[in-house]
Parts: C-alpha cells; sequence; structure tokens
C-alpha cells in the first residue's frame, strides 16, 4: 500500500466522525459532504506525515470549513426566508439505517438543528465541538480566533439558549409515533378536537418554503390555530408516509409522486410541542426517499 492509498484508508475511517461534525455545525448533508470533500482535497495536498493526530486535524479542518460556510451563509441569507428549517435526515420508519445512527448518535433532532440555527457561527461551532465532541476549549480557541477563556463564553450563551429553547422529547419511539398517527388520522376525518387533544396547547408549527413573499405566516403557535391548519392541509390530494426524521417519528409528504415536504415531530409528555416541516420545493428536489419506498 503506497502512501496515498494508505491515506486515503485512514481518512475513510475519520469520515463517520467528519460527517456528523458537519452536519451538527451546517444542518445540511449535502453541505456536510462538500466540507468532508474539502476537507480530504485539504489533507491530500498536504504533508500527512508531519501530523501527529489526523483526526483531531481532520475535525479542525472541518470544523474551520464549516465555520466559514456558516460566515458565508449568514451573509448571502435574506430575509424573505422567513423560516428556516434545516435539512432533515430520512429514513424508515421500521428502523434506522446504521449510516444515519452514526450521524444521529447524540439524538440530533429537527427541533435541535433549529436552535442552533439562532446561534451565531462562533457559538454555534464553539457548542458543538466542546459539548458534542468534548474539543477542549484551547484547540476551539485557534479556530474562532479567541482566548480560551471567550471560547468558553461563547459555549456557554450557547447552552444557555439551547437549553431555554430545546423541548426534551419522549424517549420511546413507538409512543412518539402512536401520537403523530393520532395526528394524522384526526386530519384525516375532520376531526378538530382530535387534533387539539394530541396537541400541547403551547405548540409550534414552523414550516420552511424556501423564499416567500412578505407577510406569509410560517410559524404557527398554539393547538387551535395548529389543528386549523392540518384541517386545511388534509383537504389536499396528499400522500402522507410514516418516516424517522432525525432519528425521530416523522412523516414524508408526496404529491403526484414528487416529495411535498417532509415533517419533524417532537412529542413530549404524549403530546405534540414542535413540528418542523421542511417544503422549500427547491431543497426537497435532491432528497432522496427512496428507501421509504415498499
Amino acid at each position: 500500500m503506497d502512501e496515498r492509498d494508505w491515506l486515503a484508508e485512514q481518512f475513510e475511517e475519520q469520515r463517520p466522525h467528519l460527517r456528523a461534525v458537519a452536519y451538527r455545525m451546517l444542518g445540511s448533508l449535502s453541505e456536510a459532504d462538500d466540507a468532508v470533500q474539502e476537507a480530504w482535497l485539504r489533507l491530500s495536498r498536504s504533508d500527512a506525515s508531519q501530523v501527529e493526530n489526523l483526526g483531531g486535524w481532520l475535525t479542525t479542518v472541518v470544523a474551520r470549513i464549516s465555520l466559514n460556510m456558516l460566515r458565508s451563509r449568514k451573509t448571502k441569507r435574506e430575509e424573505a426566508f422567513g423560516v428556516y428549517v434545516p435539512e432533515p435526515v430520512v429514513g424508515r420508519a421500521d428502523g434506522t439505517d446504521p449510516e444515519h445512527e452514526a450521524l444521529l448518535a447524540d439524538s440530533v433532532g429537527l427541533a435541535l438543528l433549529v436552535v442552533l440555527e439562532t446561534l451565531s457561527p462562533a457559538e454555534r461551532l464553539a457548542f458543538v465541538l466542546h459539548d458534542m465532541f468534548a474539543v477542549p476549549f484551547d484547540e476551539i480557541a485557534g479556530i474562532v480566533d479567541r482566548s480560551p477563556e471567550a471560547t468558553r463564553q461563547l459555549a456557554s450563551r450557547a447552552r444557555r439558549r439551547v437549553r431555554g429553547a430545546r423541548p426534551s422529547p419522549d424517549a420511546d419511539l413507538a409512543a412518539q409515533q402512536e401520537v403523530v398517527d393520532a395526528f394524522l388520522a384526526a386530519a384525516r376525518e375532520g376531526d378538530f378536537e382530535g387534533l387539539v387533544a394530541v396537541l400541547d396547547e403551547n405548540a409550534v408549527l414552523r414550516a420552511d418554503r424556501g423564499v416567500v413573499p412578505p407577510g406569509v405566516q410560517d410559524e404557527v403557535r398554539g393547538a387551535a390555530n395548529i389543528a386549523r391548519r392540518a384541517l386545511a392541509f388534509s383537504r389536499l390530494d396528499l400522500e402522507i408516509r410514516r418516516a424517522l426524521v432525525n432519528g425521530a417519528a416523522g412523516t414524508v409528504t408526496l404529491r403526484d409522486g414528487e416529495v411535498f415536504a417532509v415533517a419533524g415531530f417532537t412529542v413530549r409528555n404524549g403530546r405534540i410541542v414542535e413540528m418542523d416541516i421542511l417544503a422549500d420545493p427547491e431543497r426537497l428536489r435532491d432528497l432522496d426517499v427512496t428507501m421509504l419506498e415498499d
């Protein structure tokens, strides 16, 4: 085995970890894969013999690339986007793909990714690397060009925001699915009271439809308001399939054979507390849902 083959083999061993880091940083599988590929290109152009800890070196490289991507995205995103829902990881409802299990090892649900989107790029990097991957602040400080103490404060601010905004979902996946099934059945039957019964009174629905005109409501709060929205959508000719969305109960909705929306549900104490829906046609176009086919 020559040096390049050996390097490629070592990189492939690190790929699942690097992809997990990038996904938590970027909330997009496609962008995460781009970041990981760029890390490989940088490694292949470097003198790897000078790298003592290849895994740590690659994690730092992927973090830097992701940070730059986040900063670029933040300057380009327009107010017209309204609600932004990260790109979900979709799998069959009857089991998680092993690759997905590695990617979502610490329950990175859509609700958490939505909260991470509210952080500054530096806060997000400090929180993800330290709290999710136990990278020391001394190492993170060099990536964000801050002192270790300032970096610790970045992570602390991020942690407070995440704890304050992130709902803790029920752990039992089967119980989650029962609640979501009850919600879908009530919507099909036009049962307003049935819908309200499975929604937390302070439930939140977020729908990302891409660029929308000013005044279009993409965030709905309160059980009654969400129930009315669900009844309106139930009148459309849609096919709804069960799915795992970021490891939790969710749905993929089809219209005329094309993906119309992907929804992630956060169920707590037997009621739906959050619904995060990706319905941006441009972003859904490349989403692979072939694993849901019978």
